[in-house]
Formats: structure tokens, C-alpha cells, sequence
């Protein structure tokens, strides 16, 4: 099969950052004593904890009952006993409610998971209450329900479904594991969801730089005429979902809609994966790859960890620190969420582990801006960061709105261009977050 090529204008070429890893062989972490499963690890409601301190729980054993339909439930990642119901650190910054299990080393399965058998046994509907009671969500970071994406609006005419697998974050090399790895994998997940949807076409994109993915995953494919994969140009956001969509087929999404607004569903390769896997196997969502990385890590490599093993266990792994960290981040550098500390769970949404030295996390002092339009000429949606970030340090919340500041992806381009290091991003932020409040008190 022949490989297409794709981009989008705008974005940047922040340092590389995956050598340390993307060569060293998947490894799988050691089974945790102690896990940590917060209800809260997907968007949409939190759920309620199902089990109670003393109870004996099951490996895949549902704990979280999902409230509302933009939620899932959540599942025991080991075997033994709840030690405790309780508000714990999580890695937003906030502290949620948590189950505490105490694991017995013995993985012992919930009885009453079984395969779901062929998908061509299976109908749309009963793969999307598959996906749903398997508490998959959005594995790229933004952990949004996958039932609910697969639930297209009767308004909406979708086409297609992309595969994300650009993983354009500097640092981060799971999806790039996962593509050599688990092709078969991803390639069966794909047609899940394409069969879920009734859409007849799947396409896979890559950057340029994965070479033994593209070359994996094209293999997979075989003969399939109805999928493709496209190779991406390398350069950061290739992989957020607008730039994609733009990259494969052309589409724009429309300012302040949705993917199906442009005929699509896009879904991260790891989603992917683990719909088939949950499919042929009946186990939920409990484990997941994630790069610990950076140069404060000794051995930076990328595991399978368990759903609520902490960050530190997660680093020991790695052997631990080689100096002090400046900065741990849950995630890659650009999008990450900096951490208070390290003994905080790997939620679903854990793509990676980024430790910093102090030299490397050094955050320079802003200066005046100069005007350069540097911001303008590498904004991924065609926004005015410097004039965004003005109107929002000046609370004109208004006009943010009206120079569509609620289109940002926050990807943070523009403050990584700008000469005069101005946070333009965390200003934007604080805008959309004071637009959302005020269109909350207003309904």
C-alpha cells in the first residue's frame, strides 16, 4: 500500500527529546504492593466508589460506579484488600476521592470477565456498551470517554475515524512502543470503532520520524483498502486534533465545533489498543504505557505500569534520580501539568513522566513584547496570542471572546516562540476559565 503524506501550517520544532528512550526496549513494571485509584480520571462526572475499606476486591473488578452519561466506571488494577476510601493527591493538582488497595500479589481475576467474542458478532451498540463497561477512555491525555466520541450526534455526518499516532510531544515515546509493538492491536481497534460509527474508512497517522511504526502498522493493514496511513511532517502540534484532521483529509473544523462538525472521529492509537484488547480479552482499562523520561532520570525507559502505582515507584524503576529535580511533569513539556510531589497515582491519562534538573526547568524572566508577530506566524489556529494574552491581563473577557480565545488548544506554541518569553498561554488560559465561570452564573 502506497503512504500519504500530510501537515497543517504553523507550529514548531521544539527539541526532540525522545533518544533516551525510543530505542530502549518496552519493559513492564514490577507489580505494585500498594495502588491508588482515584475516581476521577477521565472528563465528564467522577464516579462514586462500589466498595468499602476492608472489602476484598478483584483485578478488574468494577470500584467506580460512572455518574451521568459523559462518565465511565473504574476498575481494581490488582488483586486485595481496600484499605481506605479517601480524599488523595492527584495529579491535576487536586485532591479527589480514591480507593486504596492493598494488593495480595496474586492477580487474581474477577470471575465474571470473559472475552466478548468476534467483532463480527458484535453490533454498534453492544461495542459501545463494551467500550463504556470497560472504562476506556481517550489514552492520548485528554482521557474524554470513548463511548461517548463513538456516539456520534444524529445531526452530524461522519465519514471516518483517524488514528492519532503523531505523538509530536517532545520526550514521549509510549505510542511509538505501542505502533512497533501491538499493531495487530491497533489496526482490530480500529475497525472496532470504524464498526461502531458505520463508517467505512480509517485512517492512521504518524510522523515522519516513526519509521518502524509506519512500517509495523502498514504491515498490519495488509490489503485493506479501507485503511490508510499517513505519514505526517515532524513538527509540533502534528498531533493535536484540528492539525490532524486538516493534515489527512483537508477538513477544517469549524471555530467553536467538534470533529464530527468535519466528518471525523479521531482517536489516539493507545484507545485503540485497548478496545481490542478489551474486546478479545473482556478486561477493562487497568494498565497503560507511559515514557519516564527527562534528565533528572537515571535509566529513562518506557513501561506498562498499573492504573494507580505512584510516580515515585514509577521513577525507582527508572533508578530513580541521578541529581535533584527542578521540575516533575505529568506529561510531555509543552502540554504537562507541573506536580507538587511525586506520590501521586498514574491515572489513565499518564502519557509520561518528565523530571527535569533545575538548569533544564529554568524559566526565564518575560520581557515587554516586541511586537514580532512571531506568536501569529506559529499558531496552529490562526489566533493572535500577544493580543488574546493583553485583553486577558487587562480582564476584557469580552473582547478574548470575540477573537475566538475559546478556539486555543493551548498548545503552547506561541509562549515557546516568543522572544521576549512572555507566558502567553497561562494568560489565555485564565481567560478561558474566567469565560467558562461567567457562562456558568449566566445559565
Amino acid at each position: 500500500m502506497n503512504v500519504k503524506h500530510g501537515t497543517f501550517r504553523g507550529g514548531i520544532h521544539p527539541p526532540y527529546g525522545k533518544e533516551s528512550t525510543a530505542a530502549v526496549p518496552l519493559e513492564f513494571g514490577e507489580k505494585p504492593k500498594m495502588v491508588t485509584i482515584p475516581m476521577s480520571m477521565h472528563i465528564g462526572a467522577p464516579c462514586t466508589p462500589s466498595v468499602k475499606k476492608g472489602e476484598y476486591v478483584y483485578l478488574g473488578q468494577k470500584i467506580g460506579e460512572p455518574n451521568g452519561f459523559v462518565s465511565v466506571p473504574i476498575h481494581a488494577s490488582v488483586s486485595g484488600k481496600v484499605v481506605a476510601v479517601e480524599v488523595r493527591p492527584h495529579p491535576s493538582g487536586d485532591r479527589v476521592m480514591s480507593v486504596v488497595i492493598e494488593s495480595d500479589g496474586l492477580d487474581i481475576l474477577e470471575p465474571s470477565i470473559k472475552p466478548y467474542g468476534s467483532l463480527e458478532k458484535m453490533d454498534a451498540e453492544s461495542i459501545k456498551n463494551m467500550i463504556l463497561n470497560a472504562g476506556i477512555v481517550g489514552l492520548g491525555g485528554a482521557t474524554f470517554p470513548t463511548h461517548v466520541k463513538l456516539t456520534v450526534p444524529p445531526d452530524k455526518k461522519v465519514d471516518s475515524i483517524i488514528l492519532n499516532g503523531a505523538e509530536c510531544e517532545p520526550y514521549l515515546t509510549a505510542d511509538h512502543h505501542l505502533m512497533q509493538t501491538q499493531a495487530e492491536k491497533i489496526v482490530l481497534g480500529l475497525k472496532v470503532a470504524m464498526k461502531a460509527v458505520d463508517v467505512e474508512k480509517g485512517f492512521i497517522g504518524i510522523e515522519d520520524n516513526k519509521g518502524e511504526a509506519i512500517e509495523a502498522l502498514t504491515k498490519a493493514i495488509g490489503n485493506d483498502l479501507n485503511l490508510e496511513i499517513y505519514s505526517l511532517h515532524t513538527k509540533y502540534p502534528q498531533g493535536a486534533e484540528k492539525q490532524l484532521i486538516t493534515a489527512i483529509t483537508g477538513r477544517e473544523v469549524p471555530s467553536g465545533g467538534l470533529p464530527a462538525d468535519a466528518g471525523v472521529v479521531v482517536m489516539n492509537v493507545g484507545t485503540a489498543a485497548q478496545i481490542a484488547e478489551s474486546m478479545t480479552t473482556g478486561m477493562p482499562l487497568y494498565k497503560r504505557l507511559l515514557t519516564c523520561t527527562g534528565d533528572a532520570i537515571k535509566n529513562p525507559q518506557t513501561l506498562e505500569i498499573r492504573i494507580g502505582v505512584s510516580f515515585q515507584s514509577v521513577i525507582d524503576q527508572c533508578g530513580g534520580f541521578i541529581s535533584e529535580p527542578g521540575k516533575v511533569i505529568s506529561g510531555g513539556p509543552m502540554m504537562g501539568v507541573s506536580q507538587f510531589e511525586t506520590e501521586v497515582p498514574v491515572i489513565k491519562g499518564t502519557s509520561g513522566i518528565l523530571c527535569l534538573t533545575k538548569e533544564f526547568a529554568d524559566v526565564s524572566i518575560p520581557s515587554n513584547c516586541i511586537r514580532c508577530g512571531k506568536c501569529l506566524s506559529v499558531c496552529p489556529i490562526h489566533l493572535e496570542p500577544l493580543n488574546l494574552a493583553a485583553y486577558s491581563q487587562k480582564n476584557k473577557w469580552k473582547q478574548c471572546e470575540e477573537n475566538h480565545i475559546m478556539d486555543c488548544i493551548e498548545c503552547g506554541s506561541c509562549s515557546y516562540i516568543c522572544p521576549a518569553k512572555r507566558t502567553l498561554v497561562s494568560s489565555i488560559r485564565v481567560a478561558k476559565r474566567e469565560i467558562v465561570a461567567q457562562r456558568r452564573k449566566g445559565n
